[in-house]
């Protein structure tokens, strides 16, 4: 058992709902959520204690609904449903490989996840299950990215880990369409609400800031990158409370 490593022992890996589409831009690529799945079980074998929560993305955005007329919190609820078809499938992936998972819903449906009661995922936590949130907060208006924030707090989680499709780092613009974006190596809350840097929701980043939780944004595509961030390693970009 890894005990003298450099390494967080306890956080919760963040991943989007568009990165388990991978190529296919809509629904689950069953290669890229293998992948997060083996990523996943290297982690668990350091003898960390691995909470996630997956974003809807890839089967519906809530706001996308909203601004095309529907009811704002009825198509934030069908996000959370989306959430809990992406959580299903990781567990199926992980199982698959012998990682012992479980589901548990911030909206209650037993037949398939168990309902979200913090001691009880702490508690699986303890006995090295990964754990995977779905059903966001169980709440409109929230995003998976405050579920994140908010999860992380209350099992008192190191970091969290933020796996991007898209981007290796936290930029001063989107690299996309501005070449002359940097990356951060470091950066702080702060800086990140006061430039409006598309991180995570100003929710999530006050959450984390006010309780001290750091942030590690970093690339998904590139297999072991999960594994890179817990061990500390220079990966991305790390945010933080103001120093």
């Amino acid at each position: 058992m890894e005990v003298t490593m450099n390494k967080y022992n306890r956080v919760v890996l963040k991943l989007s709902g568009e990165a388990l589409a991978g190529d296919l831009g809509y629904g689950i690529d069953p290669i890229v959520i293998q992948s997060v799945a083996r990523q996943v079980k290297e982690i668990v074998e350091l003898d960390v204690e691995v909470a996630i929560v997956v974003g809807g993305g890839n089967i519906w955005r809530g706001m996308a609904g909203s601004a095309k007329g529907m009811d704002r919190a009825t198509a934030d609820y069908m996000g959370m449903l989306a959430t809990v078809m992406n959580s299903l499938a990781l567990q199926d992936s992980l199982e698959d490989i012998e990682v012992q998972s479980r589901v548990q819903t911030s909206i209650e449906m037993r037949q398939v996840a168990e309902p979200y009661i913090r001691r009880k995922a702490i508690r699986h936590l303890e006995k090295k299950r990964v754990v995977i949130f779905a059903a966001g907060t169980g709440n409109p208006y929230f995003s998976t990215d405050t579920t994140a924030a908010l999860r992380a707090a209350e099992i008192e989680a190191e970091v969290i880990l933020m796996a991007k499709n898209k981007v290796d780092g936290v930029y001063s613009a989107d690299p996309s369409v501005d070449e002359n974006a940097v990356k951060y190596t470091e950066i702080t809350y702060m800086d990140v609400l006061k430039e409006g840097l598309a991180v995570m929701d100003s929710t999530a980043s006050s959450l984390c800031m006010d309780n001290n939780i750091p942030l590690v944004v970093f690339s998904i595509l590139e297999e072991g990158n999960i594994k890179r961030a817990v061990l500390k390693e220079e990966i991305g970009t790390i945010v933080r409370g103001a120093n």
